[in-house]
């Protein structure tokens, strides 16, 4: 359903001289330098799939989210959302669209959810009946009927959220863009905001594409990722993949019988870990078998476990080296 193919974006940025008499130079000529955002990337999301984007802040997530919703056009690069370009902003492509950001709010402040869903309805032209029975499912599903009749700005960030995914979600959309839903919440309405997507997921199967720095958004929603570094994409495919990839490291479980002095340890082996039982070290995957010997011999007695590292550190120390 989104077929994207050598995308590129570029942004113009002014550069603000240093000194009173080169800024006013710069009101007659401005010297300016060239910021790529988006370094021709390619990809394609099914229908029914959810495609997680990963990146740190400015790697060039929410320009592609924009590029791909008709907000911003690109350099250079071809898109097509089911059939449409995008940044021609057709109406019955924006009917068949959702764009849902956690840091802004599409409903309006002074009115109760109800009534900003009515005038939605008239905005995408929805059948009543229709608009009716979807309003129900979602009001279901997040359990907010009770305060769709309190205005949005006494709402608590949470349930504020809550309405505009159903908001975004009314007119039964086939392509959902997901930007930071999670951003701000506390834990039970991140899981709540979960579920309530992976049901929504289920019933309509959507093509979406889902950014977050929450990585049990990710680990919940995703099965397939695309990991950017300053506007690349580095990988491209299933989330389970990425520590085998990526990961230069081992992580090596002990499990201890009685208290162990750490001083009889070999200090260039790395400690990440102490819960007094058990101990967890990080050792690169070739040194295994080296630190895994002098661990038994000052250890007697003790359980030991290789493993791989966390996901979400294995995209952390990508992030970091890349810097």
């Amino acid at each position: 359903m989104i077929h994207v193919k050598n995308l590129r974006k570029e942004f113009t940025v002014h550069r603000k001289p240093p000194g009173i008499i080169a800024s006013m130079k710069a009101l007659f000529i401005r010297d300016t330098i060239t910021k790529v955002a988006v370094q021709e990337v390619s990809f394609h999301v099914a229908e029914g799939e959810i495609l997680g984007l990963i990146g740190a802040n400015g790697a060039g997530k929410t320009t592609i989210v924009k590029m791909l919703s008709g907000i911003i056009h690109p350099t250079s690069g071809s898109v097509d959302v089911m059939g449409y370009n995008p940044w021609q902003r057709q109406k019955n492509f924006c009917r068949q669209i959702a764009l849902i950001m956690g840091q802004k709010a599409q409903l309006w402040w002074d009115l109760p959810a109800a009534d900003c869903f009515l005038l939605l309805r008239e905005i995408y032209q929805v059948d009543p009946k229709k608009h009716q029975e979807m309003l129900e499912f979602l009001l279901s599903i997040l359990d907010v009927r009770d305060e769709i009749n309190i205005q949005i700005r006494r709402l608590s960030l949470g349930e504020r959220m809550k309405m505009e995914l159903i908001a975004a979600l009314l007119h039964k959309p086939k392509v959902v863009y997901l930007d930071e839903p999670t951003i701000g919440l506390d834990l039970a309405a991140q899981r709540a905001i979960r579920n309530f997507i992976l049901g929504y997921r289920d019933s309509v199967k959507p093509a979406m594409i889902l950014t977050s720095h929450y990585m049990e958004d990710i680990e919940r929603l995703c099965k397939r990722v695309v990991i950017l570094l300053n506007g690349k994409f580095v990988f491209d495919g299933a989330l389970q993949d990425v520590v085998q990839q990526f990961s230069a490291h081992k992580i090596i479980s002990v499990k201890l019988h009685k208290p162990v002095d750490l001083t009889r340890l070999n200090p260039e082996i790395e400690l990440i870990e102490d819960h007094g039982d058990e101990l967890k070290f990080r050792v690169m995957a070739e040194d295994v078998a080296h630190v895994s010997q002098h661990l038994l011999a000052k250890i007697p007695g003790a359980n030991l476990a290789v493993g791989e590292m966390n996901t979400a550190d294995v995209i952390e120390e990508l992030f970091q080296e890349k810097a």
